[in-house]
């Protein structure tokens, strides 16, 4: 077709694409629901998309993905600033020329015998303006109808683009050409030593080759959303973190806006779409994973959710531990590496019941029997459901001036030391507070060895597109912007557990008691008692009408492990430590303060 848009700037971007990768023809994408429809359908006479069952999961389909690509990779995902020293050390580094060259080669006739699709798209409401435009090209049709989910793909971003001259280029293959009469695999994609996830922050550029899956090749979602939008927020002014965004409402009618990072495994999802058990009070969901927040003209931090669906983890999900995302992917949705049971619908493991019919076809394709004993949905199976589908989405989560975050939240999963819910002294405090979250090692995390602590920095080690000494100095660099308008600042932790592995604490919908005293604290209706950690609940101010907690459990849910504090913060220096010279005084200053405070 020809392209719809005049821009030269974006002409010849696509024009230098085409050819050095030589496509067999070249596609740009509207966003159209035609557009959905048909690339499905040649999907699924193709073998790459199973059609699901309409009357069970109307207008859905999933995929399985080869066994070499089934998550993010850490290990071939780069970031090539211009000077090494400005990657920092949670990065991995290449220079820029030596990786474009690199990957030149590799891109050098890499989407023969197939269709290179231009897909323009905005990462938050079109026209916001905390949004921004990006194109993305691609030669895999999974990755344009994902993208349809998970950005906002529209004619109308290139209308911007011919305004403003200006957006984001992002250049993803999946790294495997066709001769001509060959047959296409299921799933293409290439080797892990081929596989490149790179990141150009000077030039805001992206290129991914080699990976068909998730966050390798959605590009609007870490690579374009963290990555660059960090080290642009760095830039400009504003933030771009893992933040899950909600509305809390009181009986009155009170909106707070609630802005929260945990690391993975840590409930993100659950209490973006949590149903409150406080009487009256209620929660509406904004986003799930990613908030881009700007100074508005009153001076307060406005937030926007960049993304328009959710690329949600499937095994876990379940009517008991999230019936809103679970609801959100009931229909118009994509699933990818769940089990296909042999009635067209979608199961994993702990979804709440057994697999109808003992099976189906397992995440590698293959007839499964849940009898087995093997897994049948892979642990990183995913669904990409739509945001205007789950029946709690906030009615202003589109609103393209934002809305005014009143509350951080940061947390970890720590089984003991760290109580329910402290609150910061002050917004300095509260950096240092999210530069220090820590988790317990899981089994994602094997490969550290032995230590005794994982710490994430405001969950976004694996996505911060320059030195996490400066995106730390950021964080406080904002603090001093907003003044007294910044955000409160609070830590959770849902996770703690008697001696004998029990729960202390109830979660989920419960997790909204806690909320309700963030917000007594902003409305200053409730006090609080200082700690060697920061302030605390008094006994009382967190209601836990209608809960069976012993008092002995409430109390060691509340205890300041003064002890445990410290062996964490030996760990905490060491951790420290890895950001050198660039690590921010005032971080330095809160340790020592913390230290202090744990001898006084």
């Amino acid at each position: 077709m020809n392209a719809p848009t005049t821009n030269k700037k974006l002409l010849d971007w696509v024009a230098e694409i085409e050819t050095m990768c030589t496509p067999d023809q070249v596609v740009w994408c509207d966003g159209s629901t035609e557009e959905y429809d048909r690339l499905m359908a040649e999907m699924v006479e193709t073998g790459m998309a199973i059609k699901l069952d309409e009357a069970k999961r109307p207008n859905s389909y999933a995929f399985n993905s080869d066994p070499s690509d089934v998550a993010r990779v850490e290990s071939r995902t780069y970031i090539a600033s211009v000077k090494e020293e400005d990657a920092g050390p949670t990065n991995n580094w290449i220079d820029p020329n030596e990786l474009k060259e690199t990957m030149k080669k590799l891109y050098a006739g890499c989407m023969k015998g197939r269709t290179m699709y231009v897909i323009p798209f905005s990462m938050g409401p079109i026209g916001s303006d905390i949004a921004k435009n990006a194109i993305e090209i691609t030669d895999s049709p999974y990755v344009v109808v994902n993208m349809h989910i998970m950005a906002r793909v529209s004619t109308d971003v290139l209308g911007l683009i011919e305004k403003t001259d200006d957006f984001i280029p992002c250049l993803h293959s999946v790294g495997a050409p066709l001769e001509e009469g060959q047959t296409d695999s299921r799933w293409p994609c290439a080797p892990l030593e081929d596989k490149y996830i790179a990141h150009f922050p000077e030039e805001n550029l992206i290129w991914s080759y080699g990976s068909g899956y998730g966050g390798n090749a959605l590009l609007g979602k870490k690579c374009l959303a963290l990555r660059i939008a960090s080290a642009m927020a760095g830039r400009e002014g504003w933030m771009a973190e893992h933040m899950l965004i909600l509305r809390f409402t009181s009986p009155e009618g009170k909106q707070y806006h609630i802005a929260a990072a945990f690391p993975s495994a840590c409930g993100k999802t659950n209490l973006a779409m949590l149903q409150s058990t406080v009487p009256g009070w209620k929660v509406e969901t904004i986003g799930d994973d990613i908030a881009w927040m700007k100074p508005g003209a009153d001076g307060r931090l406005y937030a926007i959710n960049p993304e328009a669906g959710f690329f949600g983890v499937a095994p876990g999900t379940s009517e008991n531990s999230n019936p809103m995302a679970l609801a959100s992917c009931a229909s118009d949705a994509i699933f990818t590496n769940v089990v296909v049971t042999a009635d067209k619908d979608v199961w994993w493991e702990d979804m709440g019941y057994d697999c109808p019919n003992g099976g189906g076809i397992d995440w590698k394709n293959n007839e499964w029997a849940q009898a087995s004993g093997e897994k049948g949905a892979h642990p990183n199976s995913r669904f990409t459901a739509r945001a205007d589908h789950c029946p709690v989405i906030c009615p202003d989560w589109e609103d393209p001036a934002g809305v005014p975050i009143d509350i951080f939240v940061f947390g970890g999963k720590r089984t003991s030391t760290v109580p329910l819910v402290h609150e910061a002294f002050s917004f300095d405090h509260g950096v240092f507070m999210g530069a220090t979250a820590s988790s317990e090692p899981t089994a994602a995390a094997l490969d550290l060895g032995n230590v005794s602590l994982r710490f994430d920095p405001y969950a976004m080690t694996p996505f911060m597109g320059y030195h996490g000494g400066d995106y730390m100095q950021h964080w406080f660099d904002m603090g001093e912007k907003l003044g007294d308008k910044a955000p409160r600042c609070f830590y959770v932790n849902w996770f703690r557990k008697t001696d004998d592995g029990k729960w202390l604490w109830p979660g989920f919908g419960d997790n909204s008691r806690v909320l309700k005293w963030m917000c007594d604290r902003v409305e200053g209706k409730v006090e609080a008692r200082e700690t060697a950690i920061g302030l605390m609940p008094i006994d009382g101010d967190l209601t836990l009408e209608g809960l069976d907690i012993a008092a002995e459990d409430w109390a060691e849910l509340m205890k300041v492990d003064i002890d445990g504090y410290k062996k964490t913060l030996a760990d905490m220096k060491a951790y420290l430590a890895k950001f050198g010279d660039k690590l921010p005084a005032k971080i330095s200053e809160q340790v020592d303060a913390l230290e202090a405070r744990l001898n006084g």
